[in-house]
């Protein structure tokens, strides 16, 4: 098995962003430990660091230094070449991958960018590190402006020029290409280039291929009067603001950047009034040109908005500055995570995954490392697609989450709250949300209200439940998402980012229930740490269960496991190992261990345990020298809630882990919950839990 992999492209602005976002998040899914690589990097000014590492670096929290990341820039590249030093540039690239090849398990390398200076000796600069590194490639070329001929022509010299060196090339990739002449494409290559050849087409995605505020910002050196924390905002198509406000608010189109002299005070006011106007599309910024600032009473008037677009001043005439913004390639920086997540969702979308985890020879690292764990989560949440309901759409954290989902493409949602306040946020926070796919739902103003209360009533009237204490209840968001879920309605619900654990719980214990062989609900935590990731339960629901409640909990926290991949080897845990200790807490874990064993044989388990026997392998092979478990323990047990929130509190706090959950267990359907101190990506994370938990019921 090659330990690495060769992104090369063919010209300029291909997209293989695209490509390495895809590939780095495919095989964090794969294997423990991926390095990155770009041999060659574009000049950057003095004190600044390029970008795009930076973006890779960060976004996958790669364990690997800046300086560690790159070889040399292109300038210093093309000053050796030309003093005849070409081999000391290929000596420092073998010096530099070595040592990271020395501490991965696989490397992405990624190839130069063909622009600037120097272009014409990239593609066989491409091909000699490629050669020396020893490493099998993946060519990606654009179709944007080429004709059928021009691209197949261009793909299949690159081809060639890897194949006369002896590279392999595992797969050639068309980026770019209009949505309707993917399979067109695809078959011309196929074509010509030999089968060995895996040939993918990736269509030109308009979110992708366009700038954002920031890049703007960036490209013509403007300064910020307004809107700095709306940046992220996508430019799709720009206007020059010459006419009369009345006739130019015609010429609006989604996402618009508009161009005008900074003492059109008309046009400026107006931009802002119709992107706040329901009537008229979503207006991006506003760049003033001339260098001219708007008078006082006009930026006096623009700070009393309540929400504000980017408006930034710059030099030069608004033609002048029209055509710069017009010729800005647009890049992918690590703020602008949804263009991350639209770039990874693309590529697992287009390119065969499968066929190209054959090719790399199905390597395989043992264990399961977090990266692999949150990867084939979300893999097996996107396999087979779920709905999901979340019920507090007045948080801003829900809706900037649900936004993020939607780039991801994992699951479906529907959101419960006022939707003219949920517009009015998505707007204020600058975010990319299509509400076509969407539903906002308004409790009362639902189709499914009555429905709701009239089965309510029925399955609690037995409770003293009076048809009016339903119809209150309905309106309640807590119980109007769980009936969506015990209806069918939704695949499962997640709350709790505004509730109280008992807010979001009960409404499930009323009405969907436990499972027929559980009794208990309770809860399990993923927690991923640095090389592993542990399933801890309960830590989050019952305060001191019984024996039998505790091997019942050790059982569902087992099956949880094994559902998410994850081999069950359980500690139950407990301030004592083995037979030696005495005393009531000792002797229910002891019990629950044997309810266990009588009631699953297959499973691993061993209790009662201490925590430091369970996970540290000297620790357990000297207290417990012939288990199974000791040392090696993927599933803990806690004897009490007390112990096991503040265990995985700790854990979290002083390793930096990734704590996921909680997750809920024993329940008919899946519902789970939130803390209220809970970040956007918890959100996300539960949501994609509660998906893959819905494709087992």
């Amino acid at each position: 098995m090659k330990k690495a992999i060769y992104i090369a492209t063919i010209e300029e602005n291909c997209g293989k962003t695209i490509i390495t976002l895809g590939l780095l998040r495919m095989l964090l899914g794969k294997t423990a430990k991926v390095g990155y690589f770009r041999p060659v990097i574009e000049d950057y000014e003095q004190g600044k660091k390029d970008t795009h590492i930076e973006m890779v670096i960060s976004y996958f929290d790669l364990d690997i230094q800046y300086e560690d990341a790159y070889a040399i820039t292109k300038s210093k590249l093309i000053k050796k070449k030309n003093n005849g030093k070409l081999g000391d540039v290929v000596d420092l690239i073998i010096e530099k991958y070595k040592k990271l090849e020395d501490r991965f398990d696989f490397i992405l390398v990624e190839g130069t960018s063909f622009t600037g200076e120097g272009t014409v000796i990239e593609l066989d600069m491409n091909v000699l590190i490629a050669k020396n590194l020893g490493i099998p490639t993946i060519i990606v070329g654009s179709g944007e402006g080429k004709t059928l001929e021009e691209l197949i022509d261009n793909l299949n010299l690159a081809h060639n020029s890897f194949k006369v060196k002896e590279v392999e090339v595992l797969a050639v990739i068309a980026n770019k290409v209009q949505p309707e002449n993917l399979e067109l494409v695809t078959t011309g290559l196929q074509k010509n280039l030999p089968e060995s050849v895996l040939i993918n087409s990736i269509p030109l995605i308009g979110s992708l291929n366009n700038p954002t505020m920031q890049e703007i910002v960036e490209v013509l050196d403007a300064k910020i009067l307004f809107g700095q924390e709306y940046l992220n905002n996508q430019v799709n198509s720009y206007s020059i603001g010459a006419m009369q406000l009345c006739n130019y608010l015609l010429h609006l189109k989604e996402n618009n950047l508009i161009i005008t002299p900074g003492d059109r005070a008309d046009i400026i006011l107006g931009a802002l009034q119709a992107n706040e106007s329901a009537n008229y599309p979503t207006v991006s910024g506003i760049v003033l040109t001339g260098n001219i600032i708007p008078e006082d009473s006009i930026l006096k008037l623009i700070e009393g908005l309540s929400s504000v677009v980017p408006i930034i001043t710059v030099e030069g005439g608004t033609y002048h500055i029209a055509n710069q913004i017009g010729n800005i390639k647009p890049k992918i920086y690590a703020k602008n995570i949804q263009k991350i997540e639209t770039s990874i969702n693309t590529f697992d979308k287009y390119v065969d995954l499968d066929s190209l985890i054959d090719k790399f020879n199905a390597f395989e690292a043992e264990g399961m490392t977090p990266k692999m764990f949150q990867y084939n989560m979300v893999k097996r949440a996107k396999a087979h697609r779920k709905h999901i309901v979340l019920p507090e759409g007045s948080d801003e954290r829900i809706i900037i989450a649900a936004s993020r989902l939607l780039a991801m493409d994992v699951v479906d949602i529907s959101i419960i709250g006022n939707k003219k306040q949920i517009e009015s946020k998505v707007a204020e926070l600058g975010l990319d949300f299509d509400f076509n796919k969407v539903p906002i739902i308004n409790p009362i103003e639902s189709e499914n209200y009555e429905d709701y209360v009239n089965t309510y009533y029925e399955l609690r009237k037995a409770k003293n439940v009076t048809l009016g204490m339903a119809k209150d209840l309905m309106e309640d968001v807590s119980y109007f998402g769980t009936m969506m879920v015990y209806k069918g309605h939704a695949d499962g619900m997640v709350s709790g980012a505004a509730h109280t654990t008992q807010h979001t719980i009960l409404p499930a214990l009323q009405f969907i229930k436990t499972k027929p062989n559980s009794s208990v609900v309770s809860s399990v935590f993923f927690m991923c740490l640095e090389d592993r990731v542990s399933v801890f339960g309960d830590c989050a629901i019952n305060p001191n269960p019984t024996a039998e409640q505790l091997a019942e909990i050790a059982i569902s926290s087992a099956d949880s496991s094994i559902s998410f991949g994850i081999e069950p080897k359980i500690a139950m845990l407990s301030y004592s190992s083995g037979s030696s200790g005495k005393g009531d807490e000792v002797e229910k874990v002891r019990t629950a261990t044997e309810i266990v064993k009588q009631k699953r044989p297959d499973l691993k388990i061993e209790g009662p345990i201490q925590y430091d026997a369970a996970v540290d392998l000297e620790v357990g092979q000297s207290k417990m020298p012939n288990s199974e478990v000791a040392g090696r323990a993927s599933v803990l047990i806690f004897p009490d809630l007390n112990t096991g929130n503040n265990t995985y509190k700790a854990v979290q706090r002083e390793t930096g882990a990734l704590a996921i959950g909680p997750m809920l267990q024993g329940l008919n359907k899946p519902v789970n919950d939130l803390s209220r101190g809970c970040t956007i990506d918890d959100i996300i994370n539960t949501v994609v839990i509660t998906a893959i938990q819905a494709q087992e019921m």
